[in-house]
């Protein structure tokens, strides 16, 4: 198996709230939802860079699909991260995501590494760690 990524799904109680958070708040391009007339088809897309893609599918669909329980969030079982260019850019990202309605959990801050960083959850609780990274190329 050649390790790739092609969609990364976060499982969300409320898929309008999610799409308005990401779409309207963060400035994500998406066509909305798309598969409502399918039983727990309803699904929103978002084009993240070539290749990768965002979806947003309501817990209770994922577990219907999977045969697993719907169990509760748990925001520390893994994190996204979005590296900016700038210390700035982290400022500027942690901004808008709070304004958009996202829960600051790390303000921006010097890491210990000697990077900048913070963290926000989005209204499912998912964490989004922004960083700038002074030792990684610019991000695309």
């Amino acid at each position: 198996m050649t390790p790739r990524v092609h969609v990364i799904t976060l499982g969300v109680d409320d898929l309008e709230t999610s799409l308005r958070f990401y779409r309207d708040g963060l400035g994500f391009a998406t066509d909305g939802v798309v598969g409502q007339e399918f039983a727990h088809g309803a699904v929103a897309f978002f084009d993240l860079q070539e290749g990768l893609r965002l979806a947003l599918w309501p817990r209770r669909s994922i577990a219907a699909d999977t045969g697993l329980a719907v169990g509760p969030p748990d925001a520390t079982a893994f994190t996204l991260g979005h590296n900016v260019r700038s210390r700035e850019g982290v400022d500027a990202v942690m901004r808008r995501a709070e304004t958009a309605g996202a829960i600051v959990v790390k303000p921006a801050q010097d890491t210990f590494w000697g990077g900048y960083a913070g963290c926000f959850r989005d209204p499912d609780g998912h964490v989004w760690e922004v960083v700038w990274n002074p030792d990684w190329p610019d991000p695309v």
